[in-house]
């Protein structure tokens, strides 16, 4: 009997550690296309699904989850209510900012204060992150003047003094000292300490026309990879390595740990309860339109 056909499954996500770690046991880069020119090849089992990597900026991802483009994508929280007709998100995947999170930075000698950032020029990772979102949340409103800048270029072009501040996400949020800035608010702790909820950063979407089977043994297989990585840590560091930017391999294992944890396995129900806390407030600050409850797939 001829065996079943294989399914290939895009899974978009950003070049930096984090992603790069919880994703590694589903590389398959064949003959040296990976990253240092290096074969992979899955480390887990994928069923009957072959996973391509897709590489991108989270703000093209979030461009690219508007036309349905990818069947997996990393999608910032603040886009899931504008594609939530196509996509529901999993319960494994999620990026939280528990205490920590985007930060607004400035030159350290240019003492701007929360309530100088509507008169300043800020750089931003992309109208559609939510880091861009919290920072509207804070201000109750969008910040009035603004740019959107690629995410690794926005420490550069502040320290330049071609913009007064940036909204930084990544790694950023580690290294801006280095480069003689200095936080003006940490988002992700304004709202834990605002809220008592962890910041529901960035989420895992699947796309709808897959169907419920596939979505369920897909989530299964996401999962299984985020726990492979966990359990052999050091690999996947080595991995993620080749997308952290300015940073050693101790650096690096300190980002991961802050984005691929206990929330990334599973929301869990305060995870749960911060996407929609967030969800509601930017409906009700009309921000994001209103699609009702979120949607997880859960593993099976």
């Amino acid at each position: 009997m001829p065996s079943n056909p294989r399914q290939s499954i895009r899974i978009g996500h950003s070049p930096d550690p984090d992603d790069a770690f919880m994703w590694f046991p589903l590389a398959n880069f064949p003959n040296h296309s990976g990253p240092g020119g290096k074969t992979y090849t899955p480390a887990i089992d994928t069923g009957k699904y072959d996973f391509v990597h897709v590489l991108e900026d989270i703000q093209t991802l979030n461009e690219r989850s508007a036309r349905a483009e990818l069947e997996i994508t990393a999608i910032s929280i603040h886009q899931y209510p504008f594609v939530a007709d196509r996509y529901a998100l999993t319960s494994c995947g999620s990026s939280m900012g528990d205490g920590y999170g985007p930060m607004v930075v400035v030159p350290a000698a240019s003492k701007v204060l929360i309530a100088d950032l509507d008169r300043i020029r800020i750089a931003v990772p992309g109208e559609r992150t939510t880091a861009f979102l919290a920072l509207s949340l804070l201000l109750g409103h969008k910040p009035a003047n603004y740019e959107v800048v690629m995410f690794d270029q926005i420490i550069p072009r502040v320290v330049s003094g071609e913009f007064d501040a940036g909204l930084i996400i990544h790694e950023g949020q580690l290294t801006y000292g280095d480069a003689g800035l200095d936080c003006v608010v940490d988002l992700g702790q304004w709202w834990t300490d605002s809220r008592k909820l962890p910041l529901p950063l960035g989420g895992n979407a699947i796309r709808r026309d897959l169907g419920a089977t596939a979505m369920r043994e897909i989530t299964t297989i996401l999962l299984r990879s985020i726990q492979y990585a966990l359990e052999h840590r050091s690999q996947a560091v080595d991995y993620a390595l080749n997308y952290a930017r300015d940073m050693g391999k101790d650096l690096a294992d300190k980002f991961v740990g802050m984005y691929v944890n206990k929330w990334t396995l599973d929301y869990g129900d305060a995870g749960r309860a911060a996407v929609k806390q967030l969800i509601q407030e930017a409906v009700a600050a009309k921000l994001v339109p209103d699609k009702g409850p979120v949607d997880f797939v859960e593993p099976g």
